[in-house]
């Protein structure tokens, strides 16, 4: 990707507590990602919210299970993105759990890799 370059946001709204062949979702999500060669992936955890089902989760109050709203939001070239959620459709229709899945248009204003750090040098 390059700076200045029209690409597509893939936000994907699941729970913390979402589960797909024994890993978490969104890990699993993450992982699958990295393997397909997408720029990056972000899981961003929130506090607060509510889904299909209209049951407000919240960290507030003290709750038996910690379930909570998640985003795990993708950035890349459009046919990646394309090819990725072909990839990954079949999963949500397995789960039995509420979900959401947007896309959008986005124009990419920085774009900088970092540097892979070296833990041992020679």
């Amino acid at each position: 990707m390059e700076s200045n370059q029209e690409a597509t946001r893939l936000r994907i709204y699941i729970s913390n507590t979402d589960k797909f062949r024994h890993s978490l979702l969104s890990e699993t999500l993450v992982f699958a990602a990295r393997r397909y060669g997408l720029a990056g992936a972000t899981v961003i955890r929130g506090s607060m919210g509510y889904g299909s089902s209209s049951v407000v989760h919240t960290t507030k109050f003290w709750e038996i299970t910690d379930k909570l709203p998640v985003v795990v939001e993708l950035v890349d070239e459009a046919p990646k993105i394309d090819r990725f959620l072909k990839g990954i459709r079949p999963w949500f229709d397995k789960i039995p759990t509420g979900c959401m899945i947007t896309a959008e248009k986005v124009e990419i204003v920085l774009f900088k890799q970092g540097v892979k750090r070296k833990f041992f040098e020679l």
